[in-house]
């Protein structure tokens, strides 16, 4: 079902300042950035091995990584395996009895297609 953890999602609330700390303190590489709309996100992925840490900035309060943040404050937001079929991935663990948040796949970073 999963061939690897593809990366970690981290929620921050200011992006530069997060990027100055995963970068300049931990020596973390900067691969990628980008505002990702259709999840209200800025987003920047950063190498970690053959992994990533994918760092997220609410576009707004009313988006679902600036609701986390509020309640719950900066940290670990997920951790996002890969799969080489997402659809049938999904269906495997709703018959499993996982509740999911999406039933179907959405455009990540990068567009990659993603569900949680």
């Amino acid at each position: 079902m999963f061939g690897r953890i593809d990366h970690v999602g981290v929620a921050v609330t200011d992006l530069d300042e997060a990027l100055d700390l995963y970068t300049n303190a931990y020596g973390l590489a900067l691969v990628h950035r980008e505002t990702v709309t259709e999840q209200g996100v800025e987003a920047a992925l950063l190498d970690v091995g053959e992994n990533h840490v994918e760092l997220l900035a609410p576009l707004g309060e009313d988006t679902p990584v600036g609701k986390f943040l509020a309640k719950r404050g900066p940290g670990l937001h997920h951790v996002a395996y890969q799969t080489t079929d997402i659809e049938s991935t999904l269906r495997m663990l709703q018959q499993s009895g996982l509740r999911l948040i999406d039933e179907t796949p959405r455009t990540g970073i990068r567009r990659s297609r993603v569900a949680f």
